[in-house]
C-alpha cells in the first residue's frame, strides 16, 4: 500500500529531499510462515532491482538511494526477516534469507530477473542468492562484504562493543542521540543518519527500542564466514564488487574474491567511503551502480572457465 514519508532533516540538500519524496509502496509477502515487508518503488512489469540490508540495519538504509532508479525500474528493498518491519524467527538462516529476497522480488511485480544489491551481512546474503537461485538473477553488486573476514556486525556482538540487551528510549530524540552504526566510521552525513535512525526505532511500553532482533547476533556469533565463503565458487550471474576506501574489503580482500570469482568480477573501489557507503558517499555509490547497470546493458558477460 502506498506509504507516507518521512520528511527530511532540516538543511538537507535538495537532492536527498526528492530521493525521499518518491512516491513507495509498504508490502509484505509471507515466507515459511513468516510475514516479510519490503518496500518498493515505481512502475510494476518493469526490470527489477532488489536492495539487501546489513546485519541490524533495514531496507530504509537503502531509500536515499534505491528511489532514484524508480523511473527505470521496479525497484525493491527488503526487510530480511528479524530486521525492520519484517516478522522475527525463532532460528535464522542464510539460505532462507536468499528465499526471502526471492519471494520480494516475485511478489513485487518485477519483469525478468532482477539485479541484486547487498551490502555487508546483506552481501552475503546476495552471493548465496546468487549461487542458489542463480537462473532468477540478472546480475548481483556487493557492497563492501568481507567473506574472508568475520562479519563486523557478528563480531560486535560477540566481543559485547554492540548489540546488547534491548533498552528502552523515553523519547525518539534520546534513541537518536545513541544512535551508531557496527562497525563504526570517521564520517556520516548528518540528514542520512536523521531518516535512517528514525525508520530504525518502534514503539514499545514505556519509549522506543531498535527493531532488529538481537538473537540474529547470538545464533550467529562464530561468524558467517564460513557460511558465506563456499557459495562464491558456484555464483555464475555477473557479479560486481564494491569495496569501500576506508571499509572492511582491503585490497587483499578484494583479490581474494576477484580470484575466487574466476577473475571476472570487477571490484570498484569507492573513494573516501567507510564500510557503509550509503550513508558517508552516497552519491559516489549511486554514480558506480548506474554505471555498473548501464555496463551491463550494453556489454556482453566473461564468463568464469568451468
Amino acid at each position: 500500500m502506498p506509504a507516507e514519508p518521512l520528511p527530511p532533516a532540516p538543511g538537507a540538500p535538495a537532492w536527498f529531499a526528492r530521493a525521499l519524496a518518491v512516491p513507495f509502496e509498504d508490502n509484505a509477502v509471507e515466507v515459511d510462515g513468516t510475514r516479510i515487508h519490503y518496500l518498493s518503488w515505481g512502475e510494476r512489469g518493469r526490470r527489477g532491482l532488489v536492495f539487501v540490508h546489513g546485519g541490524g540495519a533495514h531496507a530504509h538504509w537503502w531509500t536515499h538511494v534505491a528511489a532514484q532508479f524508480a523511473a527505470d525500474f521496479r525497484v525493491v528493498a527488503v526487510d530480511l526477516s528479524g530486521h525492520g518491519d519484517s516478522d522475527h524467527r525463532e532460528l535464522y538462516a542464510l539460505e532462507q534469507w536468499t528465499s526471502e529476497v526471492m519471494a520480494a522480488a516475485n511478489d513485487a511485480g518485477i519483469d525478468g530477473p532482477p539485479v541484486v544489491v547487498g551490502h555487508s551481512m546483506g552481501g552475503f546474503v546476495t552471493i548465496a542468492t546468487a549461487a542458489l537461485h542463480g537462473d532468477g538473477l540478472a546480475g548481483v553488486i556487493i557492497c563492501d562484504s568481507p567473506v574472508t573476514a568475520p562479519d563486523p556486525e557478528v563480531e560486535s556482538f560477540r566481543l559485547k562493543e554492540a548489540f546488547g540487551k534491548p533498552r528502552t528510549y523515553s523519547s525518539v530524540e534520546e534513541a537518536l542521540a545513541r544512535f551508531r552504526t557496527v562497525p563504526p566510521q570517521d564520517h556520516y552525513l548528518d540528514y542520512v543518519i536523521d531518516h535512517v535512525g528514525r525508520r530504525s526505532l518502534k514503539p514499545v511500553e514505556g519509549g522506543w527500542q531498535w527493531k532488529f532482533d538481537r538473537h540474529i547476533f547470538e545464533q550467529f556469533a562464530e561468524g558467517m564466514r564460513s557460511i558465506a565463503l563456499p557459495y562464491l565458487d558456484s555464483v555464475r550471474s555477473r557479479f560486481a564488487l564494491l569495496r569501500s576506501e576506508n571499509g572492511l574489503v582491503t585490497p587483499d580482500l578484494g583479490n581474494f574474491m576477484y580470484e575466487r570469482l574466476g577473475r571476472v568480477a570487477p571490484v570498484i573501489e569507492i573513494p573516501e567511503a567507510g564500510h557503509h557507503a550509503m550513508l558517508d558517499q552516497p552519491l559516489i555509490l549511486l554514480t558506480a551502480l548506474r554505471t555498473l547497470l548501464a555496463d551491463w546493458d550494453h556489454s556482453e558477460p566473461q564468463r568464469r572457465a568451468s
